[in-house]
């Protein structure tokens, strides 16, 4: 590889039009080296979703000052139209069907608008040698990385990246099965190495939560090449498989997690999570617990919510 000033260029990339004739397009910055690998990222597939954004802005900063041996493409802004409305998904009024951008992946050509938008993006993706998926959670989430199971370039990624904690699917093959129409299950049928970093605090800008988005992009550049930067040494990581371990609210109201319980927290199934109330009548709705066994990493502390709406992940220890 050879490391070369970077030479950076935007773009915008048309992916769909309106009924009113409104042009739907993404921002796209190339930042471009000597001979090397390329490496896609991306951010805001789900609109409240800022710090992947906030990140790659940082990051940018970095990059505009290096070396660089190969091609990065970002994109900072994937999904403009559920990120304007300050909505997770894009709205109905536009896609009915396919609400959820990482759903949809990798598009197609004669199908609903986003699938159409996704097409428009595919070509970038198909392109790069590996993908980084930026996404975040709740503000109060253990920050976590995803890598395929049974793929060591990918897990070796996701462990240079540096987060105290990888996520991966307890089968190699599960994500295939369960998680068709995510990015990173439709990239690794294309032959592309993909991680998806899962910062904290999806709803505004955390300063800390975006530079270690940037620090750990950094470190993967550094590990595959394209600048010249070694990256440190890992902390010690702790492995959690992702076995489904999902508790859901069986109806809409409040909720108020259990004061004692805490993302981190090791739980068995049953344990008391928290309890979802009417608030007009303060009746109790459900008492919330826990449907497997192992680690919290995710909590949502959001009280007013709808049937159906995450309110705890649970993962298994490796």
């Amino acid at each position: 590889m050879e490391h070369e000033t970077v030479s950076h260029s935007v773009s915008e990339r048309p992916l769909a039009r309106l009924p009113s004739g409104t042009d739907v397009s993404v921002t796209v910055h190339r930042y471009e080296g000597g001979p090397g690998p390329t490496v896609y990222l991306q951010a805001a597939q789900h609109g409240i979703e800022l710090n992947g954004t906030a990140a790659l802005r940082r990051l940018h900063e970095r990059l505009l000052e290096a070396e660089l041996a190969g091609t990065v493409i970002a994109v900072p802004v994937v999904n403009s139209l559920a990120f304007d409305h300050g909505s997770y998904v894009t709205p109905q009024a536009v896609d009915a069907v396919n609400p959820n951008f990482n759903r949809v992946w990798p598009g197609n050509d004669d199908g609903t608008l986003q699938e159409r938008m996704v097409t428009s993006l595919w070509g970038l993706i198909q392109a790069a040698d590996v993908v980084i998926d930026l996404h975040s959670g709740t503000a109060d989430m253990l920050e976590h990385v995803r890598f395929q199971n049974g793929e060591h370039d990918s897990r070796r990624l996701a462990s240079v990246f540096g987060s105290d904690y990888l996520m991966t699917d307890p089968k190699p093959d599960r994500s295939l099965e369960e998680y068709r129409g995510t990015l990173r299950t439709a990239a690794r049928l294309a032959g592309t190495t993909v991680i998806v970093p899962e910062l904290s605090n999806s709803r505004q800008v955390d300063h800390e939560a975006a530079r270690r988005g940037a620090d750990g992009i950094e470190n993967v550049l550094g590990e595959l090449g394209p600048l010249r930067t070694e990256p440190p040494d890992p902390p010690s990581q702790t492995v959690l498989y992702d076995d489904g371990g999902r508790v859901g609210a069986d109806r809409s109201g409040l909720f108020e997690p259990t004061p004692d319980v805490a993302v981190g927290d090791r739980v068995a199934e049953g344990d008391e999570l928290g309890t979802l109330y009417c608030p007009a009548t303060f009746e109790e709705r459900q008492s919330v617990t826990a449907t497997t066994s192992g680690v919290i990493y995710s909590l949502t502390r959001e009280s007013s919510v709808t049937a159906g709406e995450k309110l705890a992940g649970i993962a298994d220890l490796e």
